[in-house]
């Protein structure tokens, strides 16, 4: 659409980039959909496109001033003192425009602080690191369990909407895109959202639809100090933004796959699902996992649409691919991997995860945060001795266990990570996958006591309380007959 008249929108961009009256020009300016984003030394402007896309309608000087206040105190949420606040455009007289001053706004800008280009996570030299994709998925993680609530239908309605407009758009580009392909995906799409609209609602009224991020992907995330901020959420349309928590995160997970840093996806789901199993409704929380790849399929279907308006053909053929591969999972497989403290489990386990089952990879259930969850404690606090008497144990076991059930039933592949000291812990692994439907592959780490000695004395930032004297305690016990496989 055109801008309205009485914004000179050029005009505008050329005093913006001259310095916008406080001296110095722009460095450079980054154009976007809906916005230009005017970049200096120490701060930057973004005026937001006199556009009509549907979706949103930034058509008049009123709107713009709307969705501008509203993105500011949005993002302040999770990025305060990145979004330094609104300002208005006013004519200074002259033929001109000045900054905050009197007489009736022009347009309006947002501020926000300058910060390192190299800072944002997609930018970021070698990908996310592991131990940065575990910050990263317990910070949504405690973005979401404080988010308001939007109980009712609103998350079905949303990806509703969004399906409608994945279809319309990416028939538009049937002819770059390939015809059949297009409708293989709509058709597969539809079917998956059908099959899963009970989930949806129940999810809906279960405590899981809030007003999220809704465009958390990587170009959206930066890092500083070493911690993930969230920025540049969706403030200008509510459909968009009020939505399943397991929609908001599954952006994110198919953006760092399909940018084939899967490990990096699978530890930051992990993460995800320990943080937010202590914040977010336990009632259908492992359950909601049965949604995840057609989540993750229609957020790469809107990076189909985005890359070829953007005239990037092939980028937008290798989304359509990743869209209609989410809709095809693997069959969930289940594996156990047990040994002393030390013998290491926990690196084994995040080691496979990654490649078994859907995209990305397999629920990693681990006794060290569970036990830590049941406490209502954080992962590394360390717990009193009473919370490893036997009786605890058994209850750890069998949160485990449980949530283990529930992920395989929602088509999750399952790695346990815990000691498995005792015949029958193995026995109910074992039990499990029958009930399950699937073998369960166990896994015994047989590794020399001086090896586990060594890596228990170095051990730091770690879930595990075990020390030495647990190790010794493990040893003199002994394990029984172990009929797993040793690695």
């Amino acid at each position: 659409m055109e801008p309205d008249a009485a914004v000179p929108v050029n005009a505008l961009l050329d005093w913006l980039r001259a310095g916008a009256g406080q001296g110095g020009r722009a460095e450079r300016v980054i154009e976007t959909s809906i916005a230009w984003v005017v970049l200096f030394p120490d701060h930057v402007l973004k005026l937001k496109k006199p556009v009509d896309f549907g979706f949103i309608d930034l058509t008049s000087v009123d709107k713009r001033r709307w969705a501008c206040e509203r993105e500011v105190e949005f993002n302040r949420e999770t990025a305060p003192d990145l979004y330094r606040g609104v300002r208005k455009v006013v004519s200074d007289g002259a033929g001109g425009f000045a900054l905050d001053g009197a007489g009736e706004a022009v347009d309006w800008l947002v501020e926000m602080r300058r910060f390192a280009d190299d800072a944002l996570l997609s930018l970021r030299p070698g990908g996310v690191e592991p131990e940065l994709a575990e910050r990263l998925g317990r910070e949504v993680a405690r973005f979401h369990a404080r988010a308001a609530e939007r109980p009712g239908p609103a998350g079905r309605d949303s990806l509703a909407y969004v399906l409608d407009s994945n279809a319309f758009l990416l028939r538009r580009k049937a002819d770059v895109l390939g015809r059949a392909a297009v409708e293989d995906v709509v058709a597969a799409t539809q079917a998956a959202f059908d099959r899963l609209e009970p989930l949806l609602l129940q999810r809906g009224f279960g405590g899981f639809v809030r007003r999220c991020h809704g465009d958390l992907h990587l170009n959206n995330i930066m890092v500083e100090d070493g911690r993930p901020v969230l920025f540049d959420c969706i403030e200008f349309n509510d459909t968009l933004s009020t939505i399943d928590v397991l929609y908001d995160f599954g952006f994110l997970l198919m953006d760092l796959g399909f940018r084939g840093q899967g490990t990096a996806a699978n530890r930051a789901m992990n993460a995800w699902l320990d943080e937010a199993a202590r914040g977010l409704p336990a009632e259908g929380f492992w359950e909601g996992l049965a949604a995840l790849p057609l989540f993750q399929s229609v957020r790469a279907a809107v990076r189909v649409h985005v890359t070829a308006n953007q005239d990037e053909p092939d980028l937008a053929r290798r989304y359509l691919t990743a869209a209609r591969a989410h809709l095809a999972p693997p069959p969930p497989r289940l594996v156990a991997v047990g040994g002393f403290s030390g013998s290491g489990k926990t690196s084994h386990a995040r080691r496979i995860a990654p490649e078994l089952g859907a995209a990305p990879g397999a629920v990693l259930l681990r006794t060290d945060e569970i036990r830590k969850r049941l406490w209502g404690c954080a992962p590394l606090d360390r717990l009193p001795p009473e919370a490893y008497a036997p009786d605890q144990s058994h209850k750890v076991y069998a949160a485990m266990f449980d949530a283990a059930e529930k992920a395989l039933g929602a088509g999750r592949a399952v790695v346990l990570d815990a000691a498995f000291l005792k015949p029958e812990e193995r026995d109910a692994a074992e039990a499990l996958g029958r009930r399950a439907g699937v073998a369960c592959e166990g896994v015994w780490m047989d590794v020399a006591p001086e090896v586990m000695r060594a890596r228990i004395a170095a051990r730091t930032g770690d879930a595990s309380d075990a020390d030495l004297a647990v190790l010794e305690r493990q040893l003199a016990q002994g394990v029984g007959e172990v009929r797993w496989a040793r690695a």
